[in-house]
């Protein structure tokens, strides 16, 4: 009983926060100063043509059932249609997403990998040398600017020295070659067994994903120390230290593992900051993700385009939230209670 409570309760959250999200995304929609019926006919339309326009897209009617008949094609998945690529919103964004993704995913294992041993090293080495300049490392990802970052990459490992690809997923030769199953071509290219285009797609992702890891590890690794200095001033690891435990097994096994479940909720928020924030670095390096569609869709006044990537982009951080407090229920006994 008390399970199908929580349940229920679980997805009454999701169900009232996905329609705020969509609230929003809808009023944002009529209160940016762009007309969609003009960027839809264009500026040399008729009066005619334009009223025809307006009533197709059924913006003649009151705002409550507008808002009403968006929710519904919302829930039904219709986007309506791009202006841009004259395809449904939909399509579009099930083409784009899978790049970000793909893109974003690497960034955070990188962010991973290095963030937390780095943290935990700043932690254990608190006042040291080595902890300065794991410090001064993350200050560095917190204010060092991506597009900047993005055009040093390439202007020093792409263009001077050639140890990665250029701009875009894949070279212009390899280009078609690959048939889309799951829209992340390291993925695709393996399953097509094509070796060579894939290692081409990796020294193409490889650069982007690792300026989006520096930023994630960043936040990862002072969050990692912060929680670390908590633990390592707990009476119990002082106790075995006193009982003669080697220092790693106090740091790894006794300081590490509690806070292993404050880390998820950091490692998803990190996650969904970079599904999100990596619109400057698609811009940056020709990206054909969410980010870069989202950019050119508002330098377009596409607005149809522009809500659906917004409620997408949305809809994710609300996923990974609801994953995040999922998993802690799972690992933390107390939470579950």
């Amino acid at each position: 009983m008390q399970v199908g409570t929580a349940f229920a309760k679980f997805v009454a959250t999701i169900a009232v926060t996905f329609l705020g999200l969509a609230a929003l995304t809808f009023f944002i929609g009529r209160v940016v100063p762009i007309d969609p019926v003009l960027a839809m006919v264009g500026d040399r339309a008729s009066n005619e043509v334009y009223e025809a326009a307006k009533i197709e897209m059924g913006l003649d009617r009151p705002i409550p059932l507008q808002f009403v008949s968006y929710i519904w094609d919302v829930l039904n998945g219709n986007f309506g249609l791009s202006i841009s690529t004259r395809q449904p919103v939909i399509e579009d964004l099930i083409r784009v997403f899978p790049a970000t993704l793909e893109m974003a995913t690497l960034g955070i294992i990188i962010g991973i990998v290095i963030g937390v041993p780095m943290g935990v090293t700043a932690a254990a080495h608190r006042g040291s040398w080595l902890d300065q300049v794991i410090r001064t490392v993350g200050l560095l990802g917190y204010s060092i600017p991506a597009f900047w970052l993005g055009l040093v990459g390439l202007a020093i490992f792409y263009a001077r020295f050639r140890w990665t690809g250029g701009p875009g997923r894949i070279d212009v030769f390899f280009d078609g070659m690959i048939p889309p199953v799951t829209g992340m071509l390291l993925i695709d290219t393996l399953i097509a067994g094509e070796i060579d285009v894939f290692w081409n797609a990796v020294s193409h992702l490889v650069l982007p994903a690792t300026i989006l890891g520096f930023f994630s590890l960043a936040y990862i690794a002072r969050m990692t120390r912060s929680f670390m200095l908590d633990q390592l001033s707990q009476e119990y690891v002082t106790t075995a230290r006193v009982k003669g435990v080697p220092e790693f097994f106090v740091i790894w096994r006794h300081a590490f593992k509690p806070i292993r479940i404050q880390l998820i909720t950091v490692i998803s928020l990190s996650y969904a900051g970079l599904l999100e924030g990596s619109v400057m670095i698609e811009t940056i390096f020709s990206w054909p993700g969410i980010g870069n569609y989202l950019t050119t869709a508002l330098l377009n006044a596409d607005m149809n385009a522009v809500l659906g990537s917004t409620l997408v982009i949305g809809a994710v951080f609300i996923f990974i939230n609801k994953f995040s407090d999922v998993m802690y229920r799972i690992l933390d006994p107390r939470a579950r209670s």
